[in-house]
């Protein structure tokens, strides 16, 4: 019985990685679940990457997929980012707080102002 190589064992851990990502993408209430399971997904890509870089003959890799899964590691942090302020900031105007200073809410009389839960203010 052969050992399967690097190559298969990164593919088929791509390939799980990227389809358990987009299962719990797809199925996920949370907001901050869904941005972790598309995180998941591309984590599995950049395998899929990497294993489409690899090839038979030594020295023959090809630096193509190696830079798309750079760029693809700059552009997930980012994204993270963006998306967590997102969440953050949407959870902040779903509870009715007000994160800019001097910023009056729609029915406020006097800047600073700002109405709890229940719209006393």
């Amino acid at each position: 019985m052969s050992v399967p190589g690097p190559d298969l064992i990164y593919g088929v851990a791509g390939l799980g990685m990227f389809g358990l990502g987009l299962h719990h993408a797809m199925t996920a209430a949370a907001p901050l679940r869904r941005v972790l399971a598309l995180k998941i997904c591309a984590i599995g890509a950049s395998f899929l990457l990497i294993v489409a870089a690899w090839r038979v003959a030594p020295g023959a890799i090809d630096a193509v997929p190696h830079a798309l899964v750079i760029t693809g590691i700059v552009v997930m942090v980012s994204a993270m980012a963006v998306a967590l302020a997102l969440i953050r900031r949407i959870r902040a105007l779903q509870d009715g707080e007000d994160t800019q200073p001097g910023h009056t809410q729609a029915g406020d009389t006097q800047p600073g102002h700002t109405r709890n839960r229940e719209g006393r203010q």
